[in-house]
Parts: C-alpha cells; structure tokens; sequence
C-alpha cells in the first residue's frame, strides 16, 4: 500500500482524504472546522485524528493540499472593452481558481478608486488593448492602482506595446508581466496568465493566509481549491494516456455561499448557419454564482428564482418558506432539522442549479435580418452534454439528488437557453472531486481510477 494524504483547506471546514495509489482506492475522508483564526494546524490535526480512526495510523508518502481559506484567492480585474478584454480577464481569473469580486471597464475613475482600496485584493489583474492597439486605458489605469497603493501584486497581462511603461509606473510594487489575454481581436490567450495567478498564489497568497504554519506537514500547497475541482473535471472528461475519461460533462458545486458550475465541451453550435456572437467560449469553462449559495447568499437565490416559484417545488406557503430562509440565513450552520426545512433545503438547491447553469449556458436567438431569419449563439452550447456531476454538501446528502440535478437540464419554457436536454447524474458522494485533482498533478491515472469508482449514479450503483 502507498497511501496519499489530499487536504482541503476550506473557507469553513478543513477536509482530508486518504487515498491508496499502489492499488487505487479512497481509504477514508474526514472534516474539521477550519481554524484560521487561531492556528489552521488544530483543525487539520482534528481531522486528521477523525480520519486515523477510519484508516488507523498510515505512514503517507506524500501529502497535498489546496486551499480557498480566508475567502479563497480575491481577485480584480480591469480591461477596456466590457465585452472584450474586461470578459477575457474575468475568463482568465475564474480558469486559475480565483474568486473574482469585480471586473472594471474603460478608465478607472474616483469612485473605483476608493473601492479597489476597499475591496484590498489578493491579486490586480491588468489588461486591456489588443497588442499593437489601445494603450491609453491601461496606463491611465496603472497610474490609478499606483496611487491607490497597497501591497498586493499587479499582473499585467494587456497589450505587450504598454506592459514596460505600466510597469515603470508601479515601480515599488510586486509587478508580473505575462502575454496578453486578448493578443488580437476575438482571441483568447488565458493559459500564460493563470499560469502565472497560480504562481503568485504558491509563492505569496499562502503566506497572506497564514497557510505556511502548515508547511511542514505537507509536501506543499499546490493551487486554489477551484482549480483542483477545474483539473479532476478536466482529467474525468478526457482521460489519461491508459485510461480513457467519460467524455463532455458538466459539473455543478453547490455551496453556502457560491455555486460554481464547470464544462467541458467545446459548446459550437449545432447548425453550420448558426452564427457565434461574443468572446470565444473556452473548452474548459468555469464561472461562479457569488449571490447564490445555500446559507450566506440564500437570499440571492430567491431572489433570483422568485419566492412563489421556490415555495411552489417545496410544497410550502411562501410564509413559512420565508420563515425558513431567514432561519438558515441567520444560522449559516444550520442543517435541515425537519421535513419542512428538508423540502426547503432541496427547494432552494434546485434553483440555485437552475439558476446557476441558465447563466452558465449560452442562448441562441432569433433575429430578423436583410437575408431573413438569422440564428444567434452566445456563450456555449450543451444541449448535447449527456454527463453531469453533482457536489456540495445539499446534494450529497439528499436521497432526491438526480430531481434537483434535473433542475439544471434544458427546459421547454426557456427554449433559448442551451443547457443539456438529458443526462446521466453522477453524484461525488465521498466529497473528492478536488482531492483527486491534486492527485492527479502525480497520479493521474489512480485519480481517475478513484473517480470512475467513487462517483455514484443517482440510482445509488457506481
């Protein structure tokens, strides 16, 4: 046997998994509240001790760990175009695994100032022009991120004609430059920066969230807990060099405060006479919800999905619903303590997937024209994606997880909304996903080979 410690250092809970890469298996999972208030070594070690009375004392060859304590990695953005280089930062931020609070567009003016400085990021990610085009933005806006100050590093990844005199102008700062995420019109170039966000995460982020006191437990903290679920969904999809993955899928993480929602597909159009609007739609996509979560953002999922609309599946009058969502929102660590709040819980985490995945899909539109009837595509295609994983702990624990899954399928009162029309729900169950996605940067095909293992059918057969 050559057991493998993975640990997650979470925003709340601290979760360890035990996994056998001789003969692949999950030897054991455990949880503690994450202490970083204090010393983030008491709830790793309470885990640990849960998770030593599961498996008994193992001598672990190696041990990784991810982590979004303290809020994960917070990142700005600012770009020049809205719909360009502004969405092509955000793209690019989301893919490496940060927690984007904003993205700004044009000129940075008096009042983003003040809330940049505000906001205090990890990390300022600065891009804007195509290479050779506009420069004009981005200096303006390296002046204003010099005079806000603060000491968290700027990544400069806009048009390559500026990136020397930005970098003058935050003189006295810790500057990276990297290539630029739109380096011509309508082209993306995200995998330079996200290398380089990972970097910083490694080689400074850590230190800021007080995760080296870890350090020597562990072999090293590898990259931002979304980026270890981006890179197991990624490994399920396609597979390893032996084995072969399950091919497109979807992946929905519902949690207390955001719901993440990941793809892998390349989302063209179904019809050649479809034309494709907007940025290019990454092969591997992810964004996240930051108003819809299960207890800190409950609130936003009504808001969203309406409260009659969620009162209705719970089979509750709005009332009592309402009643209930304040009681979670006020108790962010309250679990569902009757059959009421049980129907409510499931309620609010149906739509939160509903919701999630409707502005995760692309839309196709019809518009009028001089040739006539035009179809339009916008974002990413799934109708066509049969795979579709479920996590975070609503989920999990329901016996009713492929109905709420069903939530997030192609629905005939919004036909413009291209999310798949069928799938097949695979439920993460032991709560793995991104521990097998640090696995696998070592032992990918004992990742996978957990993964195929470890994910249930909603029938409850693997």
């Amino acid at each position: 046997m050559k057991p493998v410690l993975l640990i997650d250092f979470g925003s709340t809970y601290t979760k360890v998994t035990a996994a056998d890469v001789d003969a692949p298996r999950l030897l054991g999972t455990a949880n503690s509240y994450t202490t970083i208030e204090t010393d983030i070594n008491d709830g790793l070690a309470d885990a640990l001790r849960k998770l030593e009375a599961q498996t008994g004392k193992l001598d672990f060859c190696a041990r990784y760990a991810c982590s979004s304590a303290a809020g994960g990695l917070r990142m700005l953005a600012s770009g020049l175009v809205p719909e360009l280089t502004a969405e092509a930062a955000k793209t690019a931020s989301l893919g490496a695994g940060a927690k984007v609070l904003k993205t700004y567009s044009f000129k940075l003016n008096e009042d983003d100032a003040d809330e940049i400085k505000a906001l205090n990021p990890d990390i300022f990610l600065l891009v804007g022009g195509t290479d050779g085009g506009n420069t004009e933005t981005i200096i303006h806006n390296a002046k204003v991120i010099a005079e806000i100050g603060g000491d968290y590093p700027v990544i400069l990844a806009g048009n390559r004609n500026a990136a020397r005199t930005c970098a003058k102008i935050l003189e006295g700062r810790e500057v990276h430059i990297t290539e630029n995420v739109m380096p011509s019109f309508n082209v993306l170039n995200t995998e330079p920066v996200q290398k380089e966000i990972r970097e910083v995460f490694l080689n400074r982020i850590i230190q800021a969230k007080g995760l080296s006191k870890a350090a020597e437990l562990i072999s090293g903290i590898l990259m931002p807990t979304p980026s270890a679920v981006m890179t197991a969904i990624k490994l399920l999809a396609e597979g390893t060099e032996t084995q072969k993955g399950i091919g497109d899928l979807v992946a929905v993480d519902v949690g207390g405060a955001t719901t993440d929602v990941y793809s892998v597909a390349e989302g063209l159009p179904d019809d050649p006479r479809t034309a494709l609007r907007g940025i290019p739609e990454p092969y591997i996509k992810r964004t996240v919800e930051g108003d819809i979560g299960m207890r800190y953002s409950i609130r936003g999922i009504v808001d969203a999905a309406g409260l009659k609309k969620v009162a209705a599946i719970a089979e509750l009058s709005e009332e009592r619903l309402d009643a209930i969502v304040d009681l979670f929102a006020t108790h962010t660590d309250m679990l569902p303590y009757d059959d009421e709040s049980q129907r409510a819980d499931e309620a609010l985490a149906s739509m939160a997937v509903r919701v999630a995945m409707t502005r995760h899909a692309g839309r196709l539109s019809e518009i009028f024209g001089l040739g006539g009837l035009q179809l339009i595509q916008t974002g990413k295609n799934l109708l066509n994606v049969d795979q579709f994983i479920v996590t975070g702990g609503s989920l999990i624990h329901t016996e009713h997880t492929g109905r709420i899954a069903s939530y997030g399928f192609f629905d005939p009162e919004d036909p413009g909304s291209l999310k798949p029309k069928k799938c097949n729900v695979l439920v993460d169950r032991s709560y793995i996903i991104a521990a097998m996605g640090l696995l696998s940067r070592y032992y990918p095909d004992a990742a996978l080979t957990i993964l195929k293992e470890e994910l249930v059918k909603d029938d409850g057969t693997k």
